[in-house]
């Protein structure tokens, strides 16, 4: 073939889509080997890559093609012959930067190729401009002395010449064109980028979201710690107002036990006229039982408003509760909503 491979690497590759000129195509479905050829026979220097059997990059590269670093591991570079924009996806930063810099290395050498093809181009051309200088003597010797090979002689070179001028004017305007071509895939990068940095701006804008939520989710979480330490405080009361309740059964039982031995002094003072002398200490009994039955009352009511109050307290825990449970389960379905807007 005359080709010798000059550099190898291996690169996930991308062609742009034909239709929308924006999104990336996948070329191949894993890192292929990627290959800088020198087609010596042609003087030209192609980027060439095969995915088995298929050629996926036949791209001769010129000197008006620029390779351009997109982000840290991606790169690209115009084709207007192809009529395509290849992309390349390296495993690493430095794969990419030896990929650009023998990219450059090869545009120079298409260069001076194309430069030195000019230099012999044009010293055919003045070669041939004073060969014709001299055509009316020549053609005049020949229709004397010449022979027939002689006169077809001259022909070929003026033939070459002309389709050689064909050539560099043909290559000239597909130069204009390919300039126009990448002027319009330099905007389309741009526009990409622009596309791009709009893209990770909504990106920490979600982000930003998230972690707010998440703070808000923290917040609810530790008030739920303080609610449940207030449960346990209500669970706490529970158990002082049950020893409470107990101690009011045992209060009774004694007020019941007092009243019924004021019952059996009443009788005995009613049954037994003869003690009249003991009715003082009997009324002195009864009184100071009338009182502590007072006092045990006093103390019921202050214990009942006691556990009243208590339960009270325990509706308005229980109230506040529910409150915070709600405002949870609200903050906690946002929080999934902005989760699947993520997703």
């Amino acid at each position: 073939m005359g080709e010798q491979p000059i550099f190898t690497t291996r690169a996930h590759v991308f062609q742009i889509d034909p239709s929308t000129k924006k999104n990336w195509v996948p070329a191949s479905k894993q890192a292929v080997t990627v290959s800088y050829f020198n087609d010596i026979t042609r003087n030209s220097y192609r980027i060439i890559s095969v995915d088995g059997s298929k050629v996926i990059i036949n791209s001769t590269i010129t000197p008006n093609m620029n390779f351009t670093k997109t982000s840290q591991k991606f790169g690209q570079w115009a084709d207007s012959r192809a009529n395509t924009v290849f992309g390349l996806g390296f495993a690493s930063e430095q794969q990419l930067s030896k990929f650009a810099e023998k990219f450059q290395e090869v545009k120079e050498a298409a260069k001076l190729a194309r430069e030195k093809s000019q230099d012999k181009m044009e010293t055919s051309s003045d070669q041939s401009q004073e060969s014709g200088s001299e055509t009316p003597s020549g053609k005049q010797a020949s229709s004397i002395n010449g022979t027939d090979d002689e006169k077809i002689s001259i022909v070929p070179d003026d033939t070459a010449l002309k389709s050689e001028n064909d050539r560099l004017k043909s290559i000239a305007e597909q130069s204009k064109k390919l300039e126009m071509e990448l002027q319009a895939l330099k905007d389309s990068n741009a526009r990409l980028m622009d596309t791009l940095q709009e893209a990770n701006s909504n990106a920490e804008s979600w982000k930003s979201k998230v972690t707010q939520s998440q703070d808000e989710n923290n917040q609810l979480r530790n008030k739920i710690s303080e609610l449940e330490d207030h449960c346990k405080e209500v669970n706490l009361e529970r158990e002082r107002n049950a020893q409470l309740s107990l101690r009011i059964q045992e209060l009774e039982a004694d007020l019941q036990e007092k009243e019924q031995e004021l019952e059996d002094l009443r009788k005995q003072a009613e049954t037994i006229p003869q003690l009249m002398a003991k009715c003082e200490s009997v009324a002195a009994k009864l009184q100071a039982a009338e009182t502590a039955n007072r006092d045990l009352s006093e103390k019921m009511t202050l214990l009942q408003s006691e556990i009243d109050d208590s339960q009270q307290n325990q509706k308005n825990m229980k109230s506040e509760l529910k409150r915070f449970m709600d405002v949870l389960d609200g903050k906690i379905d946002e929080l999934h909503e902005n989760n699947l807007c993520l997703s």
